[in-house]
């Protein structure tokens, strides 16, 4: 019985993490949307080489992200103050969900 009980608990605990993370993706998409599309494209298909590709940021360039994104970088204007860091943080993670494999 007891085994049966930490087995429910435990796959209701798997469950409820892995959909904890697609939210995060979700939200970032429509963050992405409202303020990055315009200039990095739809679906982060930036065909026009007029900003970045995002899908090419590596998992280890976070740091890189984060001060893009707080501090503006060449055309691109600064967000600080103007998304949350829990804007920023659902951005990353939907852009790392359209990330090349690398």
């Amino acid at each position: 019985m007891r085994i049966g009980v930490f087995a429910s608990c435990l796959a209701a605990f798997a469950l409820s993490h892995a959909a904890a993370e697609e939210p995060s993706v979700g939200r970032g998409e429509r963050v992405y949307e409202k303020n990055c599309a315009n200039c990095h494209g739809d679906d982060l298909q930036n065909n026009s080489n007029i900003a970045f590709d995002l899908r090419r940021l590596k998992a280890g360039e976070y740091p890189r992200f984060i001060g893009s994104v707080l501090h503006g970088k060449k055309a691109m204007p600064s967000w600080e103050g103007v998304l949350t860091v829990e804007q920023i943080e659902d951005l990353w993670a939907y852009v790392r969900s359209h990330a090349y494999q690398q």
